[in-house]
C-alpha cells in the first residue's frame, strides 16, 4: 500500500477529505492517505513541502505560488475551492481600533512571512491606498490561538483570517471584526512535490479523482450543514451563508488567473519575479 503525506487547515473547507478518509475510499485503491492538520497555514505547509514532510498539500494560491517561485520543488495541480476567500480584519475586542483607517500603520499579526496573513495584509494595504512601507508593520504569532493571545495582550493590534472561522471568537467577545478583505483569485489549490509527481503519477491521479467526486456533490450531502456545525463549532446560520457563497472545483487552475495572482504579488513586490505557467503548474493526465 502506497503511503501518502497530505496537508490542510483544520477548517471546514477540508471536511470532504475528512469524509473519504473515514470511508475508506483511498484504502480501497491501496493508498494510505495521511491527513496532517498545520494550524500554521500555507506558510507552515510550504516548509513542510520543501523539507519532504508531506507530498501534497491543500493551500492557499498566492502563498504556494510565492514560495514556488522562491524554490519550492512543488507544482500546482488543481484548483481545490474556485472561490475566493473572504479574509476578516480583527481587532481586539475592547481595543481602541473601530476602522481600518485606525489600523493603517499598526501591527499586524501574522502566522508566519508568506502565510496568507502575510500577503494578504498587503492586499488590505493596496486596497485601501496605504504605503507599503511605512504603513505595514507585522509580528508573527505562528496560529489562530497566538492570534488570541497577541491581540488580547497587545503585542499585535489587528489579524487577518477566514471570517468564518473566526466568528466564533468574535461571537464569545474575544475580537470585534471592523472590515473583510476578499482574496481577489480562487483561494485554495492542491499542489504535490515535483519528485511525488514524477514516481507517482497514477495514485496522484486516483486521489483527485476520489477528493473530486465528493466536492462535485458536497452541497447535496445529506445534513452537511448540520455536520459542519457541530464538527467545527459554528452557528447552523453561519454554516449555511458559507455553504451558500463557497464552490469547490476539479479543473486546473487557468492562465489568466496565475497571470493576475502573479501581476498582483509582482506589483505588491511580494514575488521578485513573474514565471511561465508551465512552471507553476502540472497537468495530471
Amino acid at each position: 500500500m502506497k503511503k501518502v503525506n497530505i496537508g490542510g487547515v483544520p477548517e471546514h473547507f477540508n471536511l470532504a477529505w475528512y469524509l473519504t478518509l473515514k470511508n475508506g475510499e483511498y484504502k480501497a485503491e491501496n493508498i494510505n492517505l495521511r491527513w496532517h492538520d498545520y494550524h500554521g497555514g500555507t506558510g507552515a505547509m510550504c516548509k513542510a513541502l520543501r523539507s519532504g514532510e508531506i507530498d501534497m498539500a491543500v493551500i492557499l494560491t498566492e502563498g504556494i505560488i510565492k514560495d514556488v517561485i522562491d524554490g519550492n520543488p512543488s507544482k500546482i495541480v488543481q484548483t481545490f475551492v474556485e472561490t475566493p476567500l473572504n479574509w476578516g480584519i480583527h481587532v481586539a475586542a475592547d481595543s481602541k481600533f473601530k476602522s481600518l483607517e485606525d489600523i493603517k500603520g499598526t501591527r499586524a499579526a501574522i502566522s508566519r512571512y508568506g502565510s496568507g496573513s502575510h500577503l494578504m495584509a498587503y492586499i488590505n494595504a493596496k486596497n485601501n491606498d496605504w504605503d507599503l512601507e511605512k504603513d505595514l508593520k507585522f509580528e508573527v504569532i505562528s496560529n489562530l490561538d497566538g492570534a488570541i493571545r497577541g491581540l488580547t495582550e497587545g503585542k499585535a493590534d489587528y489579524f487577518m483570517w477566514e471570517k468564518f472561522t473566526t466568528k466564533p471568537i468574535v461571537d464569545d467577545g474575544i475580537f470585534r471584526r471592523i472590515g473583510n478583505c476578499p482574496s481577489p483569485w480562487p483561494c485554495f489549490v492542491i499542489a504535490v512535490r515535483e519528485d511525488f509527481i514524477e514516481n507517482n503519477n497514477d495514485e496522484l491521479k486516483t486521489i483527485l479523482n476520489i477528493i473530486n467526486q465528493t466536492t462535485a456533490d458536497f452541497k447535496s450531502i445529506p445534513s452537511i450543514d448540520k455536520t459542519i456545525a457541530n464538527r467545527y463549532e459554528q452557528e447552523l446560520e453561519d454554516v449555511q451563508e458559507w455553504l451558500s457563497l463557497t464552490e469547490w472545483s476539479q479543473t486546473i487552475l487557468d492562465k489568466k488567473t496565475i497571470q493576475n495572482v502573479q501581476d498582483q504579488l509582482f506589483n505588491l513586490n511580494i514575488i521578485p519575479k513573474k514565471v511561465d505557467y508551465d512552471f507553476l503548474i502540472h497537468n495530471v493526465e
